[in-house]
Formats: C-alpha cells, structure tokens, sequence
C-alpha cells in the first residue's frame, strides 16, 4: 500500500475520531476508505497497526496510537531569545507524555482559584490519578469532612493537612475524615 493511502486513511481515522470520540468499526473503515469489501478494511487495519498508528486492545478493538501524535518540532527559550531552527524530532501522543496509568487517570475541571499560586486557574483542566501513593508536597483530590476539594498535601506533626495555593484561604485540618482520591499530575489550559 503507498504511503500516501497510509496517511490519506490516518488523516480519515482522525477526523473520524474527532466527530464520534470513538474508532471506527471495520465496516465503517469501509465506507471512508471507499473499499468494497471488509477484507481491505482488514489489510489497511494490519499496515496501521505494523505502523504503530492504531493498536488493538484484548477484545480486539481498534484504539488511536500515534493518530492523535503531534510534532514535536524541538525546544524554545522562555529567557532570552535564541537562534531556533524548526526541525522535526519525533511526533508523541498527550497520553504518551501525561498518563502513566490509562485505568486509573481522569481528567477534573477546576471551579474557584484557591490554587492560584500553583499555576491552577478556574476552567483548566487537571490530570489525576488514582491509586498513586501521595506524599507530602503533592497537590491532591481530597474527601475531608464530607466535602471533596483540590489542595496541597501537607505533613505537620503527625497529621495531615490540606493547603490551599492562595494566601486567602486558611489551610484545612481534618476534623473527621481525610481521604485521598487521586494526585494531579498535570493542569491543562486551552488558550484559545
């Protein structure tokens, strides 16, 4: 199969991805690739997969890979300016670089600005996930005393307590019940 089929059914697998939020089925590959029969669905799905561009999962079904990549072009100076040429080092997916653990990560959209001063602002997104270890430093989704919140984990005596990223808020010590949902390992923002 030419390359140009190769990146004419990725850019379709994409844009399918998109509108649905799901593959497609192989009939459905069908239909976008303008096949006539499953069995080419079957060959394009196989050149994919050796490609690294879609996987399988145990039951089978199709999940993106390298669909969503993106370039990464290279590095930028946040200091001063700096001589840059564009120059494409590797193309890697947001899962590749963000989510350690796909069973156990979610994303949580942030309400109030008492992590302000952490870089977490009202509306961004932030990566959790459940099941780490949380230690003392960490940002945390937390139950305390019947209500949940996003705080800093930290350690005074013996006892944990929660710290807010503004200097507006008081920290939260447990009266009850302190329990760790999940650490934040990431805050996504869209600018635009």
């Amino acid at each position: 199969m030419p390359a140009n089929t190769i990146a004419n059914a990725k850019d379709k697998l994409y844009q399918f991805f998109r509108r649905h939020k799901r593959m497609p089925s192989y009939s459905e590959i069908v239909t976008l690739a303008g096949f006539r029969s499953k069995n080419a669905a079957h060959k394009l799905v196989q050149r994919l997969v050796r490609a690294r561009i879609i996987a399988k999962d145990q039951k089978g079904k199709l999940i993106p890979r390298k669909l969503l990549a993106v370039p990464v072009l290279g590095t930028i100076a946040a200091g001063f300016p700096s001589p840059a040429e564009e120059e494409l080092l590797d193309t890697m997916t947001l899962d590749e670089y963000l989510v350690a653990n796909r069973a156990a990560t979610f994303l949580v959209r942030v309400e109030g600005d008492s992590m302000l001063d952490a870089g977490i602002l009202p509306g961004d997104l932030v990566l959790v996930e459940r099941g780490r270890q949380a230690k003392d430093g960490d940002i945390v989704i937390a139950a305390v005393d019947g209500g949940w919140t996003m705080k800093y984990l930290r350690k005074r005596g013996g006892r944990f307590v929660l710290q807010a990223a503004n200097r507006k808020y008081r920290p939260i010590e447990p009266q009850e019940e302190l329990a760790i949902d999940a650490v934040v390992t990431a805050v996504i923002r869209k600018y635009h």
